[in-house]
């Protein structure tokens, strides 16, 4: 990413602490981003930690900026944004809101700008997330190359080609991470049960997750295929299988993935349309 960029974040949560600390390990100064928030304490927070400049007005974060990160969450965004208008056409507006659509990003900014939507999860935070980014046909590539350079300090990115896209998106990899959660706090409790120590159990279950992951990330085969190789005939795996085929596991997970994206288009049309 080009080094003399200037960052303005609007709202210094989680998400934007830890994109700003991505952007400082990858060599971006800290004395070209600035972060507004309201609290005192996170702006207080941010400047021990980081180096940057925090400060408690949005328009005085984004004056100057060649890239305005939008990290409020989606019940405050109208308001924010609201205030920034009109804003800059010759910025970029990159948006991690969860659920606001393009169309309303624009409305509420008053911009003809570039604006690109990027959908993280929580993983980001440790550097390991993955994000989908949409942009219009009327982003040009430069300013995609740089909202995509901004992503990569929180883990992996995928372009999707069409917004709606995201809604989905948001159901697989922005709730995902609850449902691994899910599957091992209930394979954790159950080896308790079963007799092994709670760090025992916590370790097998933690463990095996990273090991089943990297796998996954690094073979050439599909997950169908890994699954098979580790399910023997009238094996300990394929009983297990049996079982979580047979009490409906598979469609449980479907609809629920379904629904989560059913809900993010709900949120979408609840918050932008304001």
């Amino acid at each position: 990413m080009e080094q003399d960029v200037r960052l303005a974040f609007v709202g210094g949560g989680n998400m934007a602490a830890s994109l700003v600390g991505g952007l400082i390990s990858d060599g971006l100064g800290a004395g070209r981003i600035r972060v507004a928030d309201p609290d005192p304490s996170r702006r207080a927070w941010l400047g021990e930690k980081y180096g940057v400049e925090a400060v408690a007005d949005n328009m005085a974060a984004v004056t100057g900026a060649d890239v305005v990160v939008l990290a409020v969450k989606p019940q405050a965004a109208h308001v924010a944004l609201k205030a920034l208008a009109p804003a800059d056409d010759d910025v970029l507006y990159l948006s991690v809101i969860a659920g606001i659509r393009e169309v309303d990003l624009r409305r509420w900014l008053a911009t003809r700008g570039p604006i690109v939507r990027a959908m993280p999860n929580t993983p980001a935070l440790l550097g390991c997330g993955v994000t989908a980014l949409f942009a219009s046909g009327s982003v040009k590539e430069d300013r995609r190359e740089l909202a995509e350079g901004i992503m990569r300090a929180a883990g992996a990115v995928v372009w999707v080609p069409e917004e709606s896209l995201l809604d989905p998106v948001t159901a697989l990899s922005g709730s995902g991470p609850a449902y691994f959660f899910l599957l091992m706090e209930v394979m954790n409790r159950t080896g308790v049960e079963m007799g092994l120590m709670p760090e025992t159990a916590r370790l097998l279950t933690l463990e095996t997750a990273l090991g089943a992951a990297r796998m996954a990330l690094e073979s050439d085969a599909d997950v169908a295929e890994l699954r098979a190789r580790v399910t023997s005939p009238g094996g300990t795996t394929a009983a297990a299988m049996s079982v979580l085929e047979s009490s409906g596991a598979p469609d449980a997970i479907r609809k629920a993935v379904k629904t989560a994206r059913e809900r993010a288009s709900e949120l979408a049309e609840e918050y932008g349309g304001i």
